[in-house]
């Protein structure tokens, strides 16, 4: 018999890096799994993750996908003896043609693979990456511009 999971306990956190899609524009996306520490998952469930200062490396000799940088908070209850390092360096779990591809990618100018969203499916963590090109502050100006437009384009029409 299929289980609803809907029906399953408390909502699992979904955790964010809003500054990946202000400083980049993101070409491209993918889904990878997380090779982790049980302290690790039981940290990410609670939501003590920060992605912000992330990056990703990928490598095509030997082939591997590392995420640097992400700070995934000590989890108390584990004890001393059983903790992980804060901002340790992560393997990411792709199909090696992926990562392939998308090494070569980031080796073209001005791009890089930056952590998207960190979110649970079937129980599993997966990290969501994205290949972005740094935007410059005249872009970033113009995007805010664009939003502040259509957010009072979508206030007009909702008093009419």
């Amino acid at each position: 018999m299929a289980q609803n999971n809907s029906s399953k306990g408390p909502q699992e956190p979904v955790i964010e890096n809003r500054k990946a899609r202000h400083n980049y524009t993101i070409t491209d996306t993918l889904e990878c799994g997380i090779k982790l520490k049980g302290s690790e998952i039981k940290s990410i469930r609670s939501g003590l993750v920060s992605l912000a200062e992330g990056f990703v490396m990928a490598t095509e000799q030997p082939i591997s996908m590392t995420l640097h940088a992400v700070h995934i908070a000590e989890y108390a209850p584990a004890g001393s003896h059983r903790q992980h390092a804060p901002t340790r360096t992560r393997s990411l779990l792709a199909h090696r043609r992926e990562i392939k591809k998308w090494a070569i990618a980031a080796r073209s100018r001005g791009c890089t693979i930056v952590p998207l969203k960190m979110y649970f499916v079937d129980g599993r963590a997966k990290l969501l990456v994205g290949l972005g090109t740094g935007k410059k502050s005249r872009d970033k100006r113009q995007d805010l511009k664009a939003q502040e437009a259509k957010r009072d384009i979508d206030r007009a029409m909702k008093r009419r």
